[in-house]
């Protein structure tokens, strides 16, 4: 499989060069935001870099290089990256998203991105205070970023003075028009899901649930965590689709079975914002992070359950014994994530943040948001 680069569509040259590790991570934690980097192409005049080679061999010597000699240059001339990408035009913005600090050397497969890119921003989907810990990590190519977007919020103001640029918090999101389950709602068929880590407990409460009643209940089986997909946009179609049938999603904050890692800090999983726009009701405990409160101020956001209680079912039953609540709250995060949470907000954040204008795809889409979130205020629909 070639390396692929999309270029955008649109009459004029694209502004915005966004690289992605689509091409050889395929973890399905990715693909939110694989699905973040599809919108920037489609709101924006973007082209869209996706290598499928890492060269690990090459960027292990250079990694060893640059440690022993403290140098890129000297690094660079040892171990020269091939260049998979020439630029031959100039953009506004080089957008760089990875999963973890270890990619952002995909740079380096790019020819003419010092000189051809006005900006150089990177996106951190995950980033835990342990790697502050780890000086290898912190000598990744941090200093070729004017500004490094974090999806992680308790460790920025340590990680920025470690690597001396500044760290912008950016929460995660999602397409809350594919979540949205609204006008046309397909029936909340799945009683309860649990995609991901789950507490024991609770899983174990619910299974015997499923097992001796009309009760489904639907949760990942396999046992490689790091679970790895085909398509990342059919992934998320797919995702969608099963939020959209269902009443009650689980929900803990990012990481919760590994303190350890973690240093105990608690962030906030993009599950929160699927399970919101999908119009689930959250079940779960909220993140105790400073900015849980902040972007999802509204109330019954998640519906507290302990992760070693045992009355799950018993939740279950008293929320449904209130069902004009239960949909007040299902409208409340719909509405609330169409105004707040849809990946268009987010890159709207980054280009605020290098004084670039919006185009106007990006204004169109936040209209239709505002439209659509008022519909559903409004809306008698049963959603």
């Amino acid at each position: 499989m070639p390396n692929s680069i999309e270029h955008s569509t649109d009459k004029r040259s694209a502004r915005i060069l966004v690289v992605s590790s689509r091409g050889f991570n395929l973890a399905a934690a990715s693909c939110g935001c694989y699905e973040f980097e599809d919108l920037i192409c489609d709101v924006d005049d973007a082209d869209l870099f996706a290598p499928v080679n890492t060269h690990n061999l090459m960027r292990k010597i250079y990694r060893l290089t640059k440690y022993i000699g403290r140098s890129d240059r000297l690094a660079a001339k040892i171990t020269p990256y091939p260049k998979e990408f020439v630029i031959d035009s100039e953009y506004d913005l080089l957008l760089v998203i990875v999963h973890t600090a270890w990619d952002m050397q995909l740079i380096n497969l790019i020819q003419g991105w010092q000189e051809k890119c006005r900006y150089k921003a990177c996106l951190l989907s995950e980033f835990h205070g342990t790697g502050l810990n780890d000086w290898r990590l912190l000598q990744e190519p941090f200093h070729n970023f004017d500004i490094i977007f974090s999806c992680m919020y308790l460790c920025n103001d340590k990680l920025s003075k470690a690597i001396d640029r500044p760290v912008i918090y950016l929460p995660g999101g999602a397409d809350t028009l594919k979540f949205c389950p609204y006008p046309n709602p397909p029936g909340r068929l799945i009683d309860v899901i649990a995609l991901g880590r789950r507490p024991p407990e609770v899983h174990r409460s619910l299974l015997e649930q499923a097992q001796k009643s009309n009760f489904f209940y639907y949760y990942d089986t396999v046992k490689k965590q790091a679970l790895e997909i085909d398509n990342p946009r059919e992934h998320r179609m797919m995702l969608a689709s099963l939020m959209k049938r269902t009443r009650f999603s689980i929900n803990y904050f990012a990481k919760f079975n590994e303190p350890v890692f973690t240093q105990n800090s608690q962030e906030i999983g993009f599950r929160y914002f699927e399970g919101a726009a999908a119009g689930t009701i959250m079940l779960g405990m909220p993140p105790a992070n400073e900015m849980f409160p902040k972007y999802f101020d509204w109330e019954d956001v998640v519906i507290e359950v302990p992760a070693d209680s045992q009355d799950i079912i018993a939740k279950i039953a008293e929320l449904d014994a209130e069902p004009g609540k239960l949909a007040a709250m299902r409208r409340r995060n719909v509405a609330n994530s169409l105004l707040k949470h849809d990946w268009v907000y987010r890159w709207q954040t980054i280009l605020a943040a290098f004084n670039l204008t919006p185009r106007p795809a990006t204004i169109d889409r936040e209209q239709r948001l505002q439209e659509l979130a008022t519909e559903v205020e409004r809306s008698a629909v049963e959603i």
